[in-house]
């Protein structure tokens, strides 16, 4: 057995971690109230930021196919939504720890007012998926040079 120093804040993150699982899947999930309750098995991780030219929503997708991701926009909401399969290739009473989630996930983003739905791309590599939504011209800010 390897002796691993012990780091209090390692413990923080993982007291932390534990109890946004608690909340946000057991005793209130997001989608109690929503028809396919199937929705929310897992949540991807996302990063949103954006320069002067557009706004970037990376989410992480590990494991999951290019054909199983859907990206939708309508009345100014983006929906990423899709399907990671499970991999049966073990038997459930050969685990000795079981972290990782399968199932269908959602994630919706408010787009502000402005934004140029029809300039969207998505691009998906190395299980991130990268979505990139141009600021329209009159949005950007325009440089004045000093005299």
């Amino acid at each position: 057995m390897n002796v691993v120093k012990w780091n209090p804040w390692r413990e923080m993150g993982t007291f932390s971690n534990n109890a946004n699982r608690l909340f946000d899947g057991t005793l209130f999930p997001a989608t109690w109230f929503s028809e396919d309750s199937e929705l929310q098995n897992w949540r991807p991780v996302v990063d949103v930021y954006g320069n002067d030219e557009k706004i970037v929503i990376k989410a992480e997708l590990p494991g999951v196919d290019k054909k199983d991701i859907h990206v939708d926009v309508k009345d100014g909401i983006l929906t990423i939504s899709g399907e990671r399969s499970y991999e049966n290739e073990v038997k459930e009473e050969d685990f000795h720890r079981k972290e990782r989630s399968f199932g269908k996930f959602q994630r919706s983003f408010t787009l502000a007012k402005g934004l140029n739905t029809d300039k969207i791309d998505a691009d998906y590599k190395d299980g991130v998926l990268k979505i990139e939504i141009m600021k329209p011209e009159e949005e950007k800010p325009k440089k004045i040079a000093v005299q």
